[in-house]
């Protein structure tokens, strides 16, 4: 089929004159979203019209709400949705974007009366399957769990109105392609099909060939092109200064994202940093959903100044005012750096990326700086106490006397089904019950009626408005004292928010 003839974007439109429905552009207004972004006034006008759209934006560009709008506003007003048989489909690759995909549709869904529901893995199955049994309108699934509760006869795709597929790069590269061809086989021919990737590779077209008609094709940006409010670094050093120049950075001012290749990596120096006073969480694939709750929480609430992450992180998750990202271990590859770097500078905000590079790694952060397209500027350390960490992340060290202490999340009743508490939560419409969150931490924060408000896009972040909290990023974060942590009631910082801002 090939792609067809790309569209320019629409340029300073509003989301009524895209075609929003009123009663979605004003729940928009509630979170103060008045400006499409370029993905968004470019897909909005054929997925509104039930097109199948294919859409390409970099990481942060606004990708969530440009699916999520058309598919409530197709959904609203319909016929519930029956036990086991969901009328929309969003297929996302990891857990963790789909509870941002689940809080960024909360409001919405809240609006059109639409029930939702996310379905993963690595939790236990039990409330999925009661939400399930009770009707849900919008599934957010993750394609091995999904499977599996298809295949056990809890769901059935058969009545699927509009099946999305976000970052579908990353399905490709996680090798989930062939459960993803199984599930949308099992939706039916005729109804809508949304795809979003960064990339448009060979992957994915595989995928727009089998399953989209003749798809309108909008590509709003490269994820080669540099982000002009984003600063690239490489600190060349010796190794044995890695962990003091780490420890100067994170110790200042506002949210650090520090990113390792390997999990033991990420663990250990989580712990190096906590023992040098830096108040640190990790997030990787060995911890449990519990465990992920419990330090994401801790580093939206600013009880933990840094996040030590692998690749996990580098798509999906979205922290407001992260003013700085370091690569600790350069990535393996340009796409890896690129959306690892895509944490901070989002949408329109400010940040700055630092790569460290030991004598063994500089040919290799050459190559991938090229491969990136861009132009880091290059500063030789001989030692922690360089001028330039304090141009890089201005502000007074602070250290804390052993760093951060979190007690481990009690088992919950979505927990004691063998694998770790539940992050999925459902807004409920007309039904009762308590909407599959169970009682756990995650299955309250994935609620889509939880207090706080959603990231604009794929964790679009706080672009939206040209004034204010939304615009704080780099100078902001850097020039204040951290955030204290969130209380326990607070609805903002819910157990399984993986957004820190209604956004």
């Amino acid at each position: 089929m090939g792609h067809p003839a790309v569209r320019d974007p629409l340029t300073n439109a509003l989301f009524a004159d895209l075609g929003v429905p009123a009663d979605l552009v004003r729940v928009l207004a509630d979170l103060d979203i008045t400006t499409p972004t370029p993905i968004q006034a470019a897909t909005l006008p054929d997925s509104l019209a039930g097109r199948d759209v294919l859409g390409r934006g970099r990481t942060g560009s606004g990708k969530t709400f440009a699916f999520l709008l058309p598919l409530v506003a197709r959904l609203s007003g319909g016929t519930p949705a029956a036990s086991g048989r969901p009328r929309a489909l969003v297929l996302v690759p990891t857990r963790e974007l789909a509870q941002q995909v689940q809080e960024s549709l909360a409001p919405l869904a809240k609006a059109a009366g639409l029930t939702s529901r996310t379905v993963f893995g690595g939790v236990g199955q039990g409330p999925q399957v009661q939400s399930l049994r009770q009707g849900v309108d919008v599934l957010i699934a993750c394609p091995g769990r999904l499977e599996d509760l298809i295949k056990q006869g809890h769901c059935r795709l058969d009545r699927i109105e509009v099946a999305i597929l976000d970052e579908a790069d990353h399905m490709a590269d996680l090798g989930f392609l062939p459960a993803v061809r199984r599930l949308l086989t099992a939706t039916p021919k005729g109804g809508q099909r949304l795809l979003f990737s960064a990339t448009l590779d060979k992957a994915v077209d595989v995928l727009v060939r089998q399953f989209l008609d003749q798809p309108v094709t909008h590509e709003a940006d490269s994820p080669q092109s540099p982000v002009k409010q984003m600063d690239h670094h490489v600190l060349r050093l010796a190794r044995e200064h890695r962990l003091p120049t780490l420890v100067d950075l994170t110790s200042a001012p506002g949210r650090t994202v520090v990113f390792t290749r390997t999990k033991h990596g990420a663990k250990a120096l989580t712990r190096q940093l906590n023992s040098a006073g830096v108040p640190a969480v990790e997030l990787h694939g060995n911890l449990g959903q519990g465990a992920r709750t419990r330090n994401m929480e801790a580093f939206h609430s600013g009880a933990a100044s840094t996040l030590v992450a692998t690749d996990i992180a580098a798509r999906g998750i979205h922290v407001d005012d992260v003013a700085l990202v370091v690569h600790a271990d350069p990535p393996a590859e340009h796409k890896a750096y690129l959306h690892r770097s895509g944490r901070t500078a989002r949408a329109g905000s400010a940040g700055t990326v630092v790569t460290l590079s030991t004598p063994d790694q500089d040919r290799d952060v050459r190559d991938l700086a090229r491969a990136a397209g861009i132009k880091p500027r290059i500063t030789v350390l001989d030692g922690p106490g360089h001028p330039v960490l304090t141009e890089l992340a201005p502000g007074e060290r602070t250290l804390v006397p052993g760093g951060l202490t979190l007690t481990a999340p009690q088992p919950s009743g979505e927990q004691r089904g063998g694998s770790g508490g539940n992050g999925g939560g459902g807004s409920r419409r007309r039904r009762g019950g308590n909407g599959g969150g169970g009682n756990g931490g995650a299955g309250r924060g994935a609620s889509s009626r939880s207090g706080g408000k959603p990231a604009q896009g794929s964790g679009q972040g706080s672009g939206q408005k040209s004034s204010g909290s939304s615009q704080k990023s780099s100078a902001g974060a850097r020039s204040g004292r951290r955030p204290a942590a969130a209380g326990a009631g607070s609805s903002r910082h819910s157990a399984a928010s993986f957004s820190s801002k209604a956004r």
